[in-house]
């Protein structure tokens, strides 16, 4: 029996891995929840699932929880240092990090100061944070399972091989929402860019796949997971969403992961691992393939992706600026205070205005967000 809390568990990570452990109760106990404001949504799963502590980071409404929750065994923290908290109880086999942005962080390294494996959903904090993280880790002999389908996958084919026998990766992308659509991107409605042809997601990963900010993410997110130069990573477009990433090794061959868009398939084995669990979810039927496409991203028309990677290149505080400068972006695109054209153009701009502190610690990291937050703001 494993005793698993989720952070972020009103989310679409959050909800499916739920819908797992709801499939096997003797395998999983669900020890802790947290959700920033979605109560409603919370108060179901905690009459379901009875976990011993609930943390609502939006204090108001906590307050309205605490008002009409019936669950009285159930401990309630309102505000972000219950996430700490929770992160740090005894008895805990896995912590599922499935916040949005950068407030993933801090409980993170807290879980691995606590020696909790990670499912890591959240991909900012190793964006922002990732050669911290993954000293923490590797100190306190913590592992970090990737939730993200092509991390995921990267992460299975690796399984019995050295970082020296890599050549490189290939992290594959669908192309998002925009990919078949011709001409000028700028006036694009957020009705129309959170339209995900594959797979179905919260709004902010929607519109950073539209952009392919999220596979630019995803490039730095591989980088500190595996090891692997930011020259050995590569980035293809493969609508089908089939194969999720690509491993070549230095004899020449390649291992390519291969399955249905479903994110219960990584959150399955991450939940089970390092076991094998079997699976009711829906099989890949060869048969029925006609073809599997790939091509090469238009770095032109989405700059969002080339803007990671010079970010990656970088190094430094500038991956987490690029990270902060994108998240007040795509907020203000999604409450229409820009146009889709303008997020490649307030990343860019913030990224430039930035002096980069090598080698950061943890309150360089947190200040070069504070940064980036306000200055991006003034750019709206």
């Amino acid at each position: 029996m494993k005793n698993i809390v989720i952070l972020g568990s009103t989310g679409s990570i959050g909800q499916n891995t739920l819908s797992i452990i709801r499939q096997e109760p003797e395998n999983f106990q669900v020890a802790g929840l947290s959700a920033k404001s979605s109560i409603n949504l919370l108060e179901k799963q905690v009459e379901e699932f009875h976990p011993e502590t609930v943390v609502i980071t939006d204090e108001e409404a906590g307050e309205k929880f605490l008002l009409r929750s019936a669950a009285e065994k159930t401990e309630v923290i309102l505000g972000n240092e219950g996430l700490r908290q929770l992160v740090k109880k005894p008895g805990i086999d896995l912590v599922v990090i499935a916040l949005v942005g950068i407030a993933g962080l801090l409980p993170t390294l807290e879980a691995i100061e606590a020696r909790k494996t990670i499912a890591l959903a959240t991909k900012e904090v190793l964006v922002s944070a990732g050669s911290i993280v993954m000293s923490q880790a590797k100190k306190n002999k913590v592992e970090i399972l990737p939730i993200d389908s092509e991390h995921n996958s990267i992460f299975q084919a690796l399984r019995g091989h050295q970082e020296a026998e890599i050549r490189r990766i290939i992290l594959t992308a669908s192309g998002g929402s925009l990919r078949e659509v011709k001409g000028d991107l700028s006036d694009i409605k957020p009705s129309v860019a959170l339209r995900h042809p594959v797979w179905k997601m919260g709004k902010k990963i929607s519109i950073d796949s539209s952009t392919l900010m999220n596979k630019g993410l995803e490039v730095i997110e591989a980088h500190y997971l595996f090891g692997i130069a930011p020259s050995s990573i590569e980035v293809v477009i493969h609508k089908e969403s089939i194969a999720h990433s690509f491993v070549e090794f230095s004899d020449g061959f390649i291992l390519a992961t291969l399955a249905l868009p479903n994110m219960k398939l990584p959150l399955s084995y991450v939940l089970h691992y390092p076991e094998r669990a079997k699976s009711n979810l829906p099989k890949l039927n060869f048969s029925k393939i006609t073809k599997l496409s790939f091509e090469n991203p238009d770095f032109g028309r989405f700059p969002c992706l080339k803007y990671a990677y010079n970010a990656l290149n970088k190094g430094g505080t500038m991956p987490a600026v690029l990270n902060r400068a994108n998240e007040v972006a795509v907020e203000a695109f999604l409450k229409e205070r820009i146009n889709f054209g303008r997020i490649p153009e307030i990343i860019k701009k913030t990224m430039n205005l930035h002096q980069v502190t090598e080698e950061p610690n943890l309150e360089d990291i947190l200040a070069a967000d504070r940064w980036a937050e306000e200055k991006a703001g003034k750019l709206i």
